[in-house]
């Protein structure tokens, strides 16, 4: 089974499966299809982060860590000395060292089965023959026009090359990024073994023409969303030096099942931190189709999203501490029944907590809620992701969040075909905060998809685009299926909400007070005793909030299953 963000990702990673793949082929052939089909959501450029089992040990879970830090001339003093105060949320110097690309290839050398040709041939069919450009990227780019005409010339070349944007369903291509890949696949045509011909396309990407025509073509002035011109800092010695891999998976124990996630570097935990506290009252009191219900995941929620502003980062986080089940009861018993106003971090360890500058939003947080990238003329950025789930027939499992070198990132390389990242946009020019920008350091990333286990074996693998809304997300379908009995699909369909009362993750770094923002199918009865709660609560539409999808094992049964999202009327689950 395949469930993806895109029709074309499932289609390929099934097609992979039908012809005898494993779950892993499958996801490292969708996962680079998301480079070409959803351009404004993910590239080539940009980061990633797994989590997976295998059949060979179902009761381990595995981090796939695909993001890659700061580059060394990316320093808290060079970045004051360009006359900044936070990191841009557009261009170059934003720019992390690459990461998903090489996180495919190395999950691919290590747990797949298929020659890397075979893998990539999906996506290299549809860089150069064309596919049809979707609404959410046709939007994007009229969104950006002026900024690709008027500075980021090359950009315009690529998505304007009639001098316009595109209309939705226009059949568009990029044969520089198909060249990328068919250089990837030839780096390694005289290595004698599977593994060796992709430890050659690893070499070829971390020390190759990518590496060098992006540092150099980054290295001229350009635009960045503070309305000002700057040169990227990033080396080739950058990319040689980053290689990703795997880590162990940060677990817990709820409602009888193992809830596992990345560590601290991304917000994954504070996940695990809102179900513990939701694991604490009562049933009915934690579901999502009450007011009630809605009140308190939201709440715990603010309680979960302040630690992670306060605490977590690439450093060394009192993690332990944050999951300790008497620091949780206190959070808990700090959930009212008015909507707090407060920003609440707590206190573990005897450790202050960073408190980053709280700097209210007086938008309407609409926008925010819509799942997809609000991008402003002047370079202004909030990128969203990509997600995809395999689950094969011997029972290796997988779930992907790719992210990163959106198309409105940064300027797009011309003779690469895709533009880096913005994932710096995260750090804090603050040396006091646990996320401060720091070289070498990886930011701490939004990124968090997740794995359930059963009776010490992996039955669900899920994630969502979203940025700060993964986590508020996957708390409700989780709930609703640990707690509610719904099934994975029925608690996709429910209709979402999340808080804004949180540290925005991405640039300009804001934040509102009190503020809810919902599908309003979920009833104007709930959405009037929330408001009596004294929550500020923005309707999004009846179909707006998330694009979570899920695939697992029901090991009961000796079946396999997928969910996909019908919000966006993109995303997709098959199987056989």
């Amino acid at each position: 089974m395949s469930a993806s963000t895109h029709w074309l990702a499932t289609a390929s990673a099934q097609a992979v499966l039908e012809r005898g793949g494993n779950a892993f082929d499958a996801a490292v052939a969708g996962g680079f299809v998301l480079h070409v089909v959803e351009p404004h959501l993910n590239g080539p450029g940009g980061d990633l982060v797994g989590i997976f089992a295998t059949a060979a040990d179902p009761a381990t879970p595995v981090v796939l860590m695909g993001q890659g830090p700061a580059p060394m001339g990316a320093s808290i003093a060079h970045f004051r000395a360009e006359g900044l105060t936070s990191v841009p949320g557009a261009g170059g110097l934003a720019a992390a060292v690459p990461g998903a690309v090489d996180a495919w290839l190395t999950l691919l050398r290590d747990h797949g089965t298929w020659e890397l040709a075979d893998v990539l041939s999906f996506a290299i069919g549809y860089a150069r023959d064309g596919h049809a450009l979707s609404p959410t990227a046709a939007a994007t780019i009229d969104r950006v026009a002026d900024l690709f005409q008027q500075d980021w010339p090359s950009s315009a070349a690529l998505w304007m090359p009639e001098g316009t944007a595109p209309a939705a369903g226009t059949i568009v291509r990029n044969p520089a990024y198909a060249a990328v890949l068919e250089e990837l696949v030839a780096a390694g045509t005289r290595s004698p073994d599977r593994a060796s011909r992709i430890d050659a396309a690893l070499r070829e990407w971390r020390r190759g023409r990518v590496a060098h025509e992006a540092s150099d073509f980054l290295a001229r002035a350009h635009r960045h969303s503070d309305g000002r011109d700057h040169p990227g800092v990033i080396t080739p010695a950058d990319f040689a030096g980053f290689s990703a891999g795997y880590e162990p998976a940060v677990s817990v124990e709820v409602w009888g099942h193992t809830v596992a996630k990345a560590g601290a570097w991304t917000q994954g935990p504070a996940l695990l931190q809102t179900l513990l506290i939701l694991e604490g009252l009562e049933p009915s009191a934690i579901d999502p189709a009450t007011a009630e219900g809605a009140h308190a995941i939201v709440e715990a929620l603010k309680l979960a999203l302040a630690d992670r502003d306060a605490y977590f980062g690439d450093g060394d986080v009192p993690l332990p501490e944050l999951l300790e089940p008497s620091y949780l009861a206190a959070r808990r018993a700090q959930i009212g029944a008015a909507a707090s106003r407060e920003w609440r971090p707590g206190a573990v360890g005897g450790q202050e907590p960073f408190r980053p500058p709280l700097r209210e939003d007086g938008a309407a947080p609409a926008s925010a809620g819509t799942g997809e990238p609000t991008v402003a003329r002047s370079g202004e950025t909030r990128g969203d992701t990509c997600h995809i789930d395999v689950v094969d027939r011997w029972g290796n499992i997988i779930a992907v969040t790719p992210s990163g070198g959106w198309l409105q990132s940064s300027p797009t390389i011309p003779t690469l075909g895709f533009c880096l990242g913005t994932r710096l946009q995260m750090t804090w020019l603050d040396p006091a905060s646990p996320s401060a920008l720091h070289p070498g350091r990886r930011p701490r990333t939004t990124l968090t998809p997740t794995l359930v286990l059963r009776d010490g074996q992996a039955v669900m693998a899920m994630g969502t685009p979203g940025g700060d809304q993964q986590e508020q997300w996957q708390v409700p379908v989780l709930v609703r299926v640990l707690v509610g009995g719904y099934s994975p699909q029925q608690a996709i369909d429910a209709p979402s909400l999340h808080t804004t009362a949180l540290i925005d993750s991405f640039w300009p770094r804001t934040w509102q007070p009190a503020g809810v923002v919902v599908e309003a199918r979920i009833g104007e009865v709930i959405i009037d005793q929330l408001e009596a709660r004294g929550h500020v609560v923005t309707r999004a539409g009846e179909w707006a909030l998330g694009r979570v999808s899920a695939v697992g094992i029901d090991r009961d049964r000796a079946t396999v299953w997928a969910a996909a999202n019908p919000r966006g009327m993109q995303g997709y689950a098959a199987g056989r």
